[in-house]
């Protein structure tokens, strides 16, 4: 039940929902950088949300099945092809023993994720089996996948009946609510924080009508961006205090930080803002070079937005449970 890694891609590491409860300990949360995307591929593999994916970015790898089972692939649009022949994202997908998975030109987004039925065979450090790149350890082998590494599934499909499977998989309809897809604007909605007060009026302004641009030093730790550059009103001095995904820092040089999956734990620059939770997966498909802008939101219009979200999820999770059914059958 294994599966071999003929091309790794630039970079292919396997993420869960996140390592949560160890960051008095230093310890960073890591985890998908598009969790939206993340759990849609485990949903339409028949998996918990919490499962392991494979998180990959912008080329992805080329994996060789040794067993039948399973697969989804949410998130960027990477022309994935099975054999060669284009599969679509967002599908449960049947995959038999030689199979071929391989992704070809992005066409959209930046961060795609792969989902067996069953998950893969992974290490639980620390609550989680996301990889901690910089820390070296969770995930497979503390590190990015290489070529020539072994996967190994948790669970097989019976290789006699997938023709059937494969249709009456086919038959199940699958209705993705819109809020669960991905999304093509740019525009973020942001909260003020307690520290947005300590800006000058001005740039407070700017923050909220000027276009940044993502910079060329950003990654899963932190999204830099490059536009109007903001400033406090004196100079003050800040404790530390733990950080938070879509927390927007600005350091002394003026230029705001977007903090992501792989953020350090503490920090104590002035932060101007705080993405809402349901528009950070647009900022996760954002490339290098492109632009973002932010819009005013308020922490009551946030909340609803998330409410919204997770009821689409709920209604995704029942209208799969045909799914589910026939692959534990």
């Amino acid at each position: 039940m294994s599966i071999i890694v003929l091309k790794p891609g630039l970079l292919s590491s396997f993420q869960d929902l996140g390592r949560f409860g160890y960051q008095h300990l230093g310890v960073s949360a890591s985890g998908a950088m598009d969790c939206r995307a993340h759990r849609l591929a485990n949903l339409l593999a028949g998996n918990p949300e919490e499962e392991a994916t494979l998180e990959v970015t912008l080329a992805g790898p080329t994996l060789r099945f040794e067993a039948p089972g399973c697969i989804a692939i949410s998130g960027a649009q990477l022309s994935p092809t099975l054999n060669q022949k284009p599969v679509p994202n967002n599908r449960p997908l049947v995959v038999r023993a030689g199979d071929t998975l391989a992704f070809g030109p992005r066409i959209a987004g930046l961060r795609a994720y792969i989902a067996w039925n069953g998950g893969i065979d992974l290490p639980m450090v620390m609550s989680s089996r996301s990889t901690y790149l910089r820390g070296g350890f969770g995930g497979f082998k503390g590190r990015a996948l290489k070529k020539d590494d072994i996967l190994t599934m948790r669970r097989s499909l019976d290789g006699h009946m997938l023709d059937e499977l494969e249709q009456d998989i086919w038959n199940i309809k699958v209705y993705l609510p819109a809020i669960l897809g991905l999304a093509s604007r740019t525009t973020i909605r942001a909260m003020r924080g307690e520290h947005t007060a300590l800006f000058t009026d001005a740039s407070i302004n700017d923050f909220f009508t000027h276009s940044y641009r993502i910079s060329a030093q950003s990654e899963r730790m932190g999204y830099r961006l490059d536009g109007a550059r903001l400033s406090l009103k004196s100079t003050t001095q800040l404790l530390s205090e733990a950080t938070s995904f879509g927390s927007i820092q600005v350091p002394q040089d003026g230029n705001p930080i977007i903090l992501m999956a792989d953020r350090q734990t503490t920090g104590g620059y002035a932060k101007i803002a705080h993405a809402a939770t349901v528009d950070l997966p647009i900022i996760a498909q954002c490339m290098p070079g492109e632009t973002l802008r932010f819009t005013e939101t308020t922490l009551a219009q946030a909340q609803q937005l998330d409410n919204q979200r997770e009821a689409a999820f709920r209604q995704l999770h029942q209208a799969l449970a045909p799914l589910r059914a026939l692959l534990q059958g």
